[in-house]
């Protein structure tokens, strides 16, 4: 009997320390987990601040900050200023890591490119392409320039900018016309009063014709009755 009770005994405090070590363990656990949580800090936003600024701002919180060596161009952002962050704002990460900064370079230095002469959807592919932007687009209805085309813009080209002004070209909607008969008629007249309706023409030819004064239309292109719209070709073969 006495060798059981000392058996029993033993066992107990075996229990007893087996459960002062698993109380202890789990005290220890709990205390680390609370410990490390507390180390725990919000990443701020540190975007469009200084070096310096966005240096002492994560100081404050216990973070160290990182900065890139390559800056990047960005059209809003000033030059020297924060441009991105890793890890972004918002997310939580423990006391003393580093937040990593990249600096913006400014607004990227462009040269405006040569417009005139493009039609207005190159014109815009090109600056969307150059990071340039579109100032303004007036028009004007002409009937010395092809559809849609630029025809001016400013600043000139090769000129240092970001912003371009544009003006195109509406071409007015062609008029058609009937051609008239001219056979028989002054050639020279003819041709006067077409080319101030906006016609091209021009004598091809001269003949001789028996009975017919010199500078007669005989032949015509087109032909009478036929639709001609202003500024196309109409030639004419006069009598010598």
């Amino acid at each position: 009997m006495a060798f059981t009770s000392r058996v029993w005994s033993a066992g107990k405090l075996l229990l007893l320390a087996g459960a002062l070590v698993a109380t202890y363990l789990l005290s220890a656990a709990a205390a680390m987990r609370v410990a490390l949580k507390a180390r725990e800090v919000q990443v701020p936003n540190l975007v469009n601040r200084t070096a310096n600024e966005a240096s002492s701002v994560a100081a404050d919180l216990g973070l160290a900050v990182k900065l890139d060596d390559v800056r990047r161009p960005d059209p809003k952002i000033a030059a020297g200023r924060v441009l991105a962050q890793d890890p972004p704002a918002g997310t939580v990460s423990r006391e003393q890591r580093s937040i990593r900064l990249w600096l913006s370079s400014g607004p990227r230095s462009a040269v405006v490119p040569a417009l005139t002469g493009e039609t207005e959807r190159t014109a815009s592919m090109r600056l969307t392409q150059d990071g340039l932007e579109q100032a303004s687009l007036s028009e004007i209805r002409s009937a010395s320039f092809g559809a849609d085309v630029i025809v001016a813009q400013d600043p000139a080209p090769t000129t240092p900018g970001t912003r371009v002004a544009l003006l195109v070209n509406r071409a007015e909607q062609a008029v058609n016309y009937v051609m008239p008969d001219l056979i028989g008629v002054n050639g020279e007249r003819a041709a006067t009063l077409l080319r101030q309706r906006g016609f091209r023409v021009a004598v091809v030819a001269s003949s001789p014709y028996p009975g017919v004064a010199a500078g007669i239309v005989l032949r015509q292109n087109p032909q009478a009755g036929f639709q001609i719209a202003s500024g196309e070709p109409i030639s004419l073969e006069v009598s010598r």
